[in-house]
């Protein structure tokens, strides 16, 4: 078991989409070239959805960063081949893995071919194959998400029963409400063991969303982003849109 703080959540709001991918990029080089020089690795989890090309688009440009000490899981992901569109892992190839030098067996996909059930239990044993079969809870340097416009994020989802599940770092969802209806997801202990999480979520889509997670008094089951801890801050990068509807929180227009 181990302490995790009370959410506190850092918020950057940039005028597009296209200025938080290059504030998220220039945050990211900076945060992985920390954790390189302390660690000689920088361990994250990715997401799918809009997240890769906002990571992505500018990030894979940067000359600075070191892919070769990069080792990549994922918060979620669908019980699909990997070449499937609605791969998590597919779309993480497309904006970023196919352009950049991370070592293949440093990226670690599910385990193709298997149960929901067995893909979880073989994803838990290749992520303990890094931190260790002893360890508690996998300490991620930083895990990146996304925020359905339910309010969901991995494949946590309204008033699933998978909100509470607190034994098991990765869970099989059988019946996700948004297709495809088999899923491998993070709980919530494993967010809350990571050093950072990052959100990235932009558009006015999203602005009623966000004030409900950020603002409003809403049970966190009915929205499950706003149950997000970590060991650090909670780090958004919205765009003006997204945070359109906000009235209290402090916006960050720069890094």
């Amino acid at each position: 078991f181990f302490f995790v703080q009370s959410p506190m959540s850092v918020l950057y709001s940039f005028p597009t989409a296209d200025h938080v991918s290059k504030a998220v990029a220039k945050y990211v080089a900076s945060k992985a070239a920390a954790c390189i020089a302390e660690t000689g690795r920088f361990t994250v989890a990715l997401s799918g959805g809009s997240l890769p090309k906002l990571l992505a688009t500018y990030l894979k440009e940067d000359s600075t960063v070191d892919w070769t000490k990069w080792y990549v899981f994922f918060a979620d992901e669908r019980v699909v081949p990997l070449d499937h569109m609605d791969s998590n892992y597919y779309a993480c190839f497309q904006e970023l893995f196919s352009k950049v030098s991370i070592p293949a067996d440093q990226i670690f996909p599910i385990t193709g071919g298997l149960s929901a059930a067995d893909t979880a239990a073989a994803y838990t044993q290749a992520m303990k194959g890094v931190f260790g079969q002893e360890c508690a809870w996998p300490s991620l340097d930083c895990i990146f998400l996304g925020m359905g416009p339910d309010g969901h994020t991995c494949s946590l989802f309204p008033q699933h029963p998978l909100l509470d599940e607190r034994q098991v770092w990765i869970a099989p969802i059988l019946d996700s409400p948004k297709p495809p209806p088999e899923r491998v997801t993070f709980t919530y202990p494993v967010l809350e063991a990571a050093k950072e999480v990052i959100f990235l979520s932009a558009g006015a889509g999203k602005a009623d969303m966000l004030k409900q997670v950020l603002e409003d008094e809403v049970d966190w089951k009915q929205v499950p982003s706003k149950n997000v801890k970590c060991q650090g801050s909670v780090v958004w990068f919205t765009d003006d849109g997204a945070t359109s509807k906000l009235e209290k929180t402090a916006l960050r227009k720069s890094l």
